[in-house]
Order: structure tokens, then sequence, then C-alpha cells
């Protein structure tokens, strides 16, 4: 029986027994195990008086749930880097690092970048929040799909990914100014980048930790 099982029943069996919950997660706490492995414990039982613990609905996760997951966090990559991609443009335009970028060919270069990053966003940003009303409104009807696998990996990698970019660009604007490098035109990148992967990282950070704040007693 594998250690998540043993703990289920254990927890189902000291429910039986009529014991209250805190006194289940201090033991169990004592014992060694972890506050999240105890919390999944209690939460696949329902905390309804009922002479026997009645269990919890499992979160089942249909293909059409994984396509919406994935396709709400590939349309926030592809609007994210289109919207750093849109405002590094400008930065080029309004601080350009040669005289060759204010000839025609730079011009229509900067159009065109322009045109292509706003036409990316056009098409992603109402798909990204259609998509993420659609699952909210799922969630609040039925609460179990917010314990979906797909959607904590996807999340967790999409922290990942901006702690990483947070992580680089930091290293980054440290370089140059050791260097005694650190023109306006890359400062203001840096800001951009950070400011983008700063708002994703807290707003995912925040989802996550108002999903564990919901599960504790």
């Amino acid at each position: 029986m594998a250690a998540s099982e043993e703990l289920t029943v254990f927890v189902r069996d000291a429910l039986l027994r009529g014991l209250p919950r805190d006194q289940i997660r201090s033991v169990l706490g004592k014992a060694g195990w972890r506050v999240d492995q105890i919390d999944d414990a209690l939460g696949a039982y329902a905390e309804i008086d009922y002479p026997i613990p009645v269990p919890m609905p499992k979160p089942y996760l249909s293909a059409r749930d994984a396509f919406m997951y994935l396709l709400l966090f590939t349309t926030l990559y592809i609007a994210a880097f289109n919207l750093g991609d849109l405002v590094f443009q400008w930065i080029d335009h309004a601080f350009p690092g040669a005289p060759a970028t204010t000839t025609v060919h730079g011009d229509r270069a900067f159009l065109a970048g322009v045109r292509w990053s706003l036409a990316a966003l056009i098409i992603t940003v109402p798909i990204y929040l259609f998509i993420g009303w659609r699952l909210r409104r799922a969630i609040a009807r039925d609460p179990a799909k917010r314990a979906s696998k797909v959607r904590k990996w996807l999340t967790y990698l999409t922290l990942f990914v901006a702690s990483i970019t947070l992580i680089g660009d930091c290293t980054s604007l440290v370089a140059n100014f050791l260097g005694g490098q650190a023109p306006v035109r890359f400062l203001l990148k840096v800001a951009t980048i950070a400011a983008i992967a700063g708002a994703i990282f807290v707003y995912y950070l925040r989802d996550l930790r108002s999903e564990e704040t919901e599960r504790k007693p």
C-alpha cells in the first residue's frame, strides 16, 4: 500500500471512531507527516455530520480541460513575449543605438515589428481572457476542478519560467552596472522584463496561496 493510501485509510478509520480533525492533524504531524499530505488526506472526506466519513469527489481531468489549460498558458506566454517585444520596439525607436536605425529602412522595420506584435496581442489576449473566464466559471460550479493536476503543473511551470526570467534580468542588470555600462535603453528593457515577469509571478503565486487558504479549516 502506498504511503498516501495508508494515510488516507488511517484518516478514514480515525474519523470512523469520531476523533476530531484537529486531533488527527496533531497526531499525524507528530508522526512526521507533512502538512500538505495531512491536508490532502483530511480533504478526501467531507466535513459534514454523518455516521461514517463521506468521501469527496476526486478531480477528473477530461481531454477538454487539458486542452483548455494548455491553450490558456500558451496564449499567456505568447502574449507576454509579444508585449515585451512591442515595448522593446518602441524603446529602440525612441533611443536609437546607431544612426542606421533612423533611416527609412529602419522605420519600416520598426513598423513591421510593431504590426506583428500588435497582431499577436490582438489575437492572444482575448483568447486568454475568455478561456480564463470559462475555467473560473467551471471551478465555481465544481470546486473539485481546482485540484486539476494539469492546472497545478502548468501554474508551477509558469512560476518557474517567471522566476528564471527575473533572475536572468537582475543578473544582466548587475553585470552591466559592474561594467559601468547602463544606458537608458538597457535600463528600460530591464524594467520591461521585470514588470511583465513580475506581474505574472505575483498573479499566479497569489492564486496558489488563495487556494491553500481555502483548503485550511
